[in-house]
């Protein structure tokens, strides 16, 4: 397994970047990528293009940057505030989580009493950041304030376990397969997308401006081996897996042999994805302009929209030393 960047990790999964507002963890990869690439620039939307120059294909590479949210919709006059979801976000999940605003300032998720956890839902949830009016509150939050879990990232010897990891680790690889490329002649552009948890939006333009002859998103994935799971042939550790299909795309059959035949030929242990939900940015970008033939490496991951996710070191480093295989052969 390849030595990982862990401290990069750790500071790209805490740095506050909800979809709309992923300026600074944008700040945090340009810092990270210069001196690695030939081209460096934001475009109108926000999307972080970091291209390698070649002769060859046009190759787009995409990862989101952006993390699902709380957005503050109400405040009453004791001081707690009402929001909506920016993003999936589960009510279950976010009861009782430690949230943080842009501002440092920190909060509860509380509940509304309820007689059965079956009618919970996020309307009878709220924000508690200790205040004790409306005017104490409004001196920290704002109406529209957007909020994330609040979690310290967490890295044994396995696995890592952390928010946003959906899918900052996709951008992780990214800068890592970046500064690991040797020599390549295809001409890659490295696109830190913004707004994915609201509907691909940035890779929509991101697609239709460089217009690549393919495309491969790195993304997480579902998985089916924890106790009574959704039947799903990914498990944690087992290798990255070769997306077949998801609710946004029927994965080009260009893309996929070709990341399986390399996976083949430089014994990278991967496993074959079929997501019965969600989507990727590929999903946006295989549909820009005439088409582009464009597949998804996926992260497995567990309690994915949560502030634990879940994935394997060894998934992540496979994900890597394959996509280098693919990247340094002319596609």
């Amino acid at each position: 397994m390849r030595d990982l960047n862990i401290d990069l990790f750790k500071k790209i999964v805490s740095t506050y970047s909800p979809a709309g507002n992923e300026v600074r963890v944008s700040k945090l990869i340009k810092e990270e990528v210069k001196g690695y690439a030939d081209e460096i620039y934001n475009d109108a939307l926000g999307n972080l293009i970091v291209r390698k120059k070649g002769e060859g294909k046009k190759v787009l590479l995409a990862g989101h940057m952006d993390q699902i949210g709380l957005m503050v919709t109400y405040i009453d006059d004791k001081g707690f505030i009402r929001f909506t979801n920016v993003g999936g976000i589960s009510p279950v999940v976010t009861h009782s989580q430690r949230v943080i605003f842009e501002n440092g300032t920190v909060g509860v998720v509380g509940c509304e009493k309820l007689d059965s956890l079956k009618d919970l839902t996020l309307d009878k949830l709220f924000i508690d950041i200790g205040a004790s009016s409306k005017a104490e509150a409004e001196e920290r939050v704002s109406i529209g304030d957007v909020c994330v879990y609040y979690s310290e990232p967490i890295v044994d010897g396995k696995n890592i376990i952390s928010p946003a990891i959906d899918d900052r680790i996709g951008c992780f690889a990214m800068i890592e397969i970046l500064k690991s490329i040797k020599n390549t002649k295809n001409d890659i552009y490295f696109v830190f997308t913004v707004q994915e948890e609201v509907g691909t939006r940035g890779a929509k333009t991101a697609g239709y401006a460089i217009h690549p002859d393919i495309a491969i998103s790195f993304d997480v994935t579902a998985t089916g081996d924890t106790p009574k799971a959704r039947p799903m042939a990914i498990k944690l550790g087992h290798g990255p897996a070769v997306k077949i299909k998801d609710n946004s795309l029927l994965c080009h059959p260009t893309v996929k042999n070709l990341m399986i035949e390399s996976a083949k030929k430089h014994s990278i242990p991967y496993q074959l994805e079929v997501l019965e939900f969600g989507g990727t940015d590929s999903g946006a970008i295989h549909l820009t302009r005439s088409g582009v033939p464009s597949g998804v490496l996926s992260f497995p991951s567990r309690y994915i929209h949560s502030n634990c996710e879940m994935v394997s070191l060894s998934d992540v480093s496979n994900a890597i030393d394959l996509s280098i295989k693919i990247l340094e052969e002319e596609i």
